[in-house]
């Protein structure tokens, strides 16, 4: 078996040696955070093209530094759709890492496999373009990203020597504070929050006492009597017994029974407001007032139905709510929820067996994909299984993917206007 070791003085060391080293250095990936826009892929239906920022980037062991935009055309796709992928594609042979449209499949909707042998072309994947068919330009909306970022090193500062423009995730131990802290985009976080009593959440308002004994002494208000236990008495201690008795429990056929009455007048009742003269199904849960009426004043809410059945206002003021902070939302996880249609299933009634066909062509989501996506706080459980989806907080969801599209404009008309500004 042969030993190799380099790099040392006066050796020869080919390019393939010192990408086996520096790939240990640092995995391959994007110099880049979470949301950053180094090597990010979007297009802005301006034609069958795509665009790609600048960026730097490491690929087994090779570096790339783009510093423009760079512009790719997408082939067309006549009459059958396909997906592509945006490639960095690393080529030994040319001593090259080059940007590049690897075209897929015409009429399937998987993107084309990626190339990544040892020593050979090496392919990492920056985007999937969905190219509809016989379309002339690609839409914002058919890219979505597929970026890999590279890891952070784990560090040791003071408070007055944390990093400088760290990434996202940046981990460290601060010596100033005796803690450990990461930077999640905004600020520096303790990695475990301290906690007490005041921040607890569903802590029990009293508790029981653990098991005791007192004496009898200590006892108050104890009773001055007792009523006796259990016991029997014979007949011939008793006194002022009855002379008769009334006969023991028993029963009568109803043909038996003589001078009964033929019809019988209902007993005192009430029937609820909900309940309608000509209704086939009985509403007295109530469910007959929302069913019936209409906004027609200036006040109204979204009803919820909670787990008990019970109808209750959906409110949203600071009043109603306590232990409010930030909250974190992927938007690249937003960004791959998916719309569908589909049939409901039948029901079957378990008393009467009636098929109750389920309704055709509902327009939704699929709450396992969007647990799968990591959303599980859009998503509903029941008995430790998903069950629904929250479609009210889809607007939330929402919320960071227009804020991050507003920045990224905000960003390419700050850039716009650098450019404009130096033709003129």
């Amino acid at each position: 078996m042969a030993i190799t070791s380099y790099p040392f003085d006066a050796q020869s060391i080919t390019e393939t040696d010192y990408s086996r080293l520096f790939r240990e250095f640092q995995s391959t990936g994007i110099a880049d955070g979470v949301g950053g826009t180094s090597f990010y892929t979007y297009a802005d239906a301006t034609g069958m093209t795509v665009k790609v920022s600048p960026g730097f980037a490491i690929v087994r062991g090779h570096a790339i530094n783009s510093t423009a935009t760079e512009v790719l055309t997408v082939a067309a796709s006549n009459t059958s759709s396909r997906v592509d992928r945006v490639v960095l594609k690393l080529d030994p042979a040319a001593n090259s890492i080059t940007v590049a449209v690897k075209t897929g499949t015409a009429g399937s909707s998987t993107p084309p496999a990626l190339t990544q042998t040892d020593t050979g072309i090496y392919e990492f994947s920056l985007a999937t373009v969905a190219v509809g068919a016989n379309v002339t330009s690609i839409s914002a909306a058919s890219v979505q990203g597929e970026r890999q970022f590279l890891g952070n090193t784990v560090g040791g500062w003071t408070t007055n020597t944390r990093p400088a423009s760290p990434r996202v995730g940046r981990l460290g131990f601060n010596q100033s504070t005796s803690t450990w802290e990461f930077w999640n985009g905004t600020a520096w976080a303790n990695l475990t929050q301290a906690v007490d009593w005041s921040t607890l959440t569903n802590k029990p308002s009293s508790f029981p006492p653990a098991a005791h004994s007192h004496g009898w002494a200590d006892v108050t208000d104890k009773p001055t009597t007792f009523t006796p236990s259990s016991h029997t008495h014979d007949w011939s201690q008793i006194v002022n017994e009855p002379a008769t008795f009334p006969p023991s429990t028993h029963s009568h056929s109803w043909s038996s029974i003589t001078s009964k009455p033929s019809t019988f007048t209902p007993s005192s009742h009430s029937h609820s407001s909900y309940l309608e003269s000509g209704d086939t199904i009985s509403w007295a849960n109530g469910s007959k007032k929302p069913y019936s009426n209409t906004a027609t004043d200036g006040t109204f809410y979204a009803v919820w139905v909670e787990g008990s059945g019970t109808f209750c206002r959906n409110t949203s003021a600071r009043k109603f709510k306590e232990n409010i902070e930030d909250f974190e939302v992927d938007p690249d996880a937003v960004l791959k929820i998916r719309p569908v249609i589909y049939d409901r299933k039948d029901q079957v009634d378990e008393e009467s067996g009636e098929v109750r066909p389920g309704r055709k062509g509902e327009v939704g989501l699929i709450a396992d994909e969007v647990d799968e996506l990591g959303l599980k706080w859009l998503v509903q459980y029941m008995d430790g299984e998903v069950d629904a989806l929250r479609y009210d907080l889809l607007g939330v969801a929402l919320l960071p993917v227009v804020q991050r599209q507003a920045r990224q404009l905000a960003d390419l008309e700050d850039r716009l206007a650098e450019l404009e500004a130096a033709l003129s």
